[in-house]
């Protein structure tokens, strides 16, 4: 899913094509899920003739300032992009709209053509993105809760070291909470753990003074040089373990060292034991590690507007049973309640159809016996009744 180097890529195409530009057409989608707080005629009607006078980032959220309030906002989510007809944008395999495509594409949830004719269009294909129309979008959530950026607003050193030292949760998901440090996502924090050589598992607070100092370090060139090749993952270097994030277990390397996958913070973590392992205390934590899943899939976001900040250290133990207990056998002929699509799938659907949180209804069983009424005809019933008569006459 977009991190920041892929939302910032996006502000600059913006910055440098679209600024001084006076909106002349705009169209907003139907789609109350991505669309939020505003009807598409009302959003449309607020930024129709203003011109756009800059594009800015906090962390994975992105909007244009306009000559006057309110402001265009995106939450970029799962899959969010923005297009520029005619411009070459980074495009990220979750979110990619091919050329063949109508435009604007149907995944479009925001779409406006400038005065010179060009056309900018914000796309959604898993329709967790929000698009919100707000008065001062810095002040407003989701922004104003999200912590300092990481590359517009980076710690110091000493911040870095006091913050880390105050913090007895796990580096991994500290790192995923946006209300830390804002725009570090999946793939990030797994390169910068590995660049800095630290084990995802590690407690944040036990890290030493060398370690605090390889992560800052580390976070400050990944993010850099992601955003200097403009999120173009061919561009990043080789001996980056983002390459081989997506191997199956067993398969995965990376500078000839095998990558091994577990779950940190809820989320498939790609590591190398080799170079990152566990110390101190937190070294018992080894045997008791769960692995996770091969090949990375990022969480979607949770929709709240807290992007990521809400990760849990907790292991998802919904699929297990507890010792002793043995699992109950389904209900004969019921059928299993329809599952929601799982918000880690990292493929689309083989329809390309957007996802839907909604859960499918599952029709409950009628009683166990129990036949339905069968209305029957006035001379059926007249017979029927005629014959009961008879029989207890018979009886009498």
């Amino acid at each position: 899913m977009p991190e920041l180097p892929e939302v910032e890529a996006g502000r600059r195409a913006i910055e440098e094509n679209c600024l001084g530009k006076k909106i002349m057409r705009v169209i907003i989608a139907d789609d109350s899920k991505v669309i939020d707080g505003i009807s598409p005629s009302n959003f449309q009607t607020s930024v129709l003739g203003k011109t756009i006078v800059s594009a800015r980032r906090k962390g994975k959220n992105l909007w244009l300032e306009l000559d006057s309030p309110p402001f265009p906002s995106f939450q970029f989510g799962m899959a969010g992009a923005i297009y520029i007809k005619g411009v070459a944008v980074t495009k990220y395999k979750r979110s990619a709209v091919t050329d063949s495509e109508e435009w604007p594409s149907k995944y479009s949830k925001f779409f406006v053509e400038l005065e010179d004719g060009l056309e900018l269009s914000f796309t959604d294909k898993r329709r967790f993105a929000k698009v919100r129309l707000l008065e001062n979008p810095a002040s407003m959530r989701p922004i104003s809760v999200i912590g300092p950026d990481a590359l517009l607003e980076p710690m110091t050193l000493d911040e870095f070291e006091k913050s880390l030292a105050k913090k007895k949760m796990t580096i991994k998901p500290l790192l995923l909470d946006q209300g830390f440090i804002s725009g570090i996502g999946n793939w990030i924090a797994d390169e910068v753990l590995y660049q800095a050589r630290i084990h995802p598992l590690q407690t944040a607070s036990s890290l030493s003074k060398e370690q605090c100092e390889a992560l800052h370090t580390s976070i400050k060139e990944v993010i850099e040089k992601a955003v200097e090749v403009d999120a173009d993952t061919t561009q990043f270097p080789s001996n980056w373990v983002f390459h081989a994030r997506e191997g199956k277990p067993g398969k995965a390397f990376v500078d000839g060292k095998k990558i091994d996958f577990i779950t940190a913070g809820g989320r498939t973590t790609a590591y190398v034991p080799e170079l990152q392992k566990l110390t101190g205390k937190d070294a018992g934590k080894a045997a008791k590690v769960r692995p996770g899943k091969g090949g990375v899939k990022s969480k979607e976001d949770d929709g709240d507007g807290e992007e990521d900040g809400q990760e849990s250290e907790k292991e998802d133990d919904s699929a297990k049973l507890k010792k002793g207990q043995k699992q109950k056998p389904r209900g004969r002929g019921k059928k299993p309640a329809s599952k929601r699509k799982t918000e880690d799938s990292n493929d689309d659907d083989a329809d390309g159809e957007d996802d839907s949180e909604d859960e499918e209804k599952v029709t409950k069983p009628k009683g166990r016996g129990t036949k339905p009424a069968v209305k029957r005809k006035p001379e059926e019933k007249a017979a029927s009744q005629a014959g009961n008569k008879k029989a207890k006459g018979r009886k009498s």
